[in-house]
């Protein structure tokens, strides 16, 4: 069985096309124009602002001209994670897509469901001609995973809908009226390099086989974070042996949580064996603490060819200690609802600009303003310490829950006689473009909701197919009762 033998055939098939068209963030030129082709095709009125924000506008079908428009709401673009050993251009190669069992993924890299099955759940009511609605618009944004571009840049007055049904959550039967805000804080260590000793051999220390994650959705689930595991071996390292700190490198996105990271270090020949000992060691410890959420993490320790330059040792001791005390995970629960995160901080990257920049990404998010800025301080203040530069985004804010939404009213209804149950109502601690979009505009009525995916922002992210057609068969039954 593959992608174009599911049910909805007209979902599934516009999701099949969707992967098949390169879209990493900051890079929608290619999925824009398919959009357009389609908006073309089917005669649809199409407009795109200047941030590349794509707006497709439909008259209501035949009896439903008094109701009022709704707009469907999905980003265009995906994170373009895959394994390491996966050869895989993101700009150009399409998905190559798996039905696996009650699962459909990808071959070693994100799928791209979210949120491209939000994109094509939309494309399918508005090219249709037969569901009944009322006017549709289609919001189609850009950049969401990396920056929330096109939200923050849209404009008043760009739609005209004053309900919106965003199309990026992750549980069906879950509806979400409520996320966290979200702020970048981004450390910056400069210096200047030094020849690495010839006296030394070297090795590479590696991380890797972790599941990693979304920041937000799984921050919870205690999963084994790549450049902290790495920290805490070198934290030890550095405490029995000497050594020389060649590179360290680790994680992506400052939206997933690190899978695998690197090190690379210089030892004396005669504590080789001691340190490969002391790695092993090490090892069995993470492996006991991760067994029941990342049982596949691995250790290695490779010998390498000796580099040409190595960070000083001040430097080395202040880049080990930050990255040890710079907090990760939850931070705090909400007290308002039970079981949602309120505010977290994911230490997402380590990366090394040639011989002069070590730059640290770290991402924070809470459904409270002050709690996220406090957090963001709380790592500003580690790296300070440590001597590095530290600068924070502009973030964006969250989406206070409106319980007494006339949306949210109409869904909890149709799902309850659609199915026989309760739509459970929650707030999500990721990160929507719903809090922009109430920015600009104020009077928004809005829920969002989608089908059930896992592990997104990692190479086993994964959709269960057939929450797609309940999904889908509650949003017909939405758009025809509003």
């Amino acid at each position: 069985m593959s992608i174009k033998d599911l049910e909805p055939k007209t979902v599934w098939n516009y999701f099949h096309e969707i992967t098949q068209t390169p879209r990493p963030s900051g890079k929608e030129g290619k999925i824009i124009k398919y959009i357009e082709d389609i908006a073309a095709k089917h005669k649809i009125a199409v407009k795109k602002d200047r941030a590349g924000n794509l707006l497709l506008s439909k008259p209501a079908t035949k009896g439903y001209e008094g109701r009022p428009t709704v707009v469907l709401q999905a980003h265009l673009d995906m994170v373009c994670e895959k394994n390491g050993h996966v050869r895989h251009d993101f700009d150009n190669d399409p998905i190559k897509t798996v039905v696996d069992g009650e699962w459909l993924r990808a071959e070693g890299t994100t799928l791209g469901a979210d949120n491209g099955i939000g994109l094509a759940a939309a494309l399918a009511v508005i090219t249709s001609d037969d569901i009944e609605h009322g006017p549709v618009e289609c919001l189609f944004t850009v950049d969401e995973e990396t920056g929330l571009t096109g939200a923050k840049a849209l404009e008043d007055g760009f739609m005209t809908g004053r309900i919106l049904l965003n199309l990026d959550s992750e549980d069906e039967g879950q509806i979400f009226i409520g996320c966290a805000g979200g702020k970048g804080t981004v450390a910056t260590f400069t210096y200047e390099a030094e020849p690495a000793p010839a006296s030394e051999q070297y090795f590479r220390i590696t991380v890797t086989g972790l599941n990693g994650g979304h920041s937000g959705c799984d921050i919870h689930k205690g999963l084994g974070n790549a450049n902290r595991i790495l920290a805490r071996f070198l934290y030890q390292l550095q405490e029995k042996y000497p050594f020389t700190l060649a590179a360290v490198e680790g994680g992506n996105l400052h939206n997933a949580i690190p899978r695998e990271a690197y090190a690379v270090i210089g030892l004396n020949s005669e504590i080789r064996e001691s340190v490969r000992v002391m790695l092993n060691h090490f090892a069995a410890d993470i492996e006991n603490e991760l067994k029941s959420v990342d049982p596949n993490v691995r250790f290695l320790m490779e010998t390498t060819d000796r580099p040409a330059m190595r960070l000083p040792d001040a430097l080395k001791k202040k880049l080990i200690y930050s990255l040890l005390a710079c907090p990760h995970g939850v931070i705090n629960m909400s007290h308002d609802v039970e079981g949602l995160v309120e505010t977290s901080t994911n230490l997402a990257s380590v990366k090394m600009t040639g011989s002069t920049k070590i730059t640290v990404g770290t991402s924070q998010r809470s459904s409270t303003e002050s709690e996220k800025n406090a957090v963001a301080d709380h790592v500003a203040a580690v790296f300070r310490l440590a001597g590095a530069n530290v600068e924070h985004g502009d973030g964006y804010p969250g989406w206070k829950p409106n319980p007494e939404s006339e949306i949210l009213r109409i869904a909890r209804k149709s799902y309850r006689e659609l199915f026989g149950k309760e739509a459970l109502i929650m707030a999500i601690h990721a990160g929507l473009e719903c809090g922009l979009f109430l920015e600009k505009y104020p009077n928004l009525d809005m829920i969002s909701f989608g089908p059930t995916l896992r592990n997104v922002h990692s190479p086993d992210e994964r959709i269960e197919i057939k929450t797609v057609g309940l999904w889908w068969k509650h949003l017909l039954d939405i758009l025809q009762n509003v």
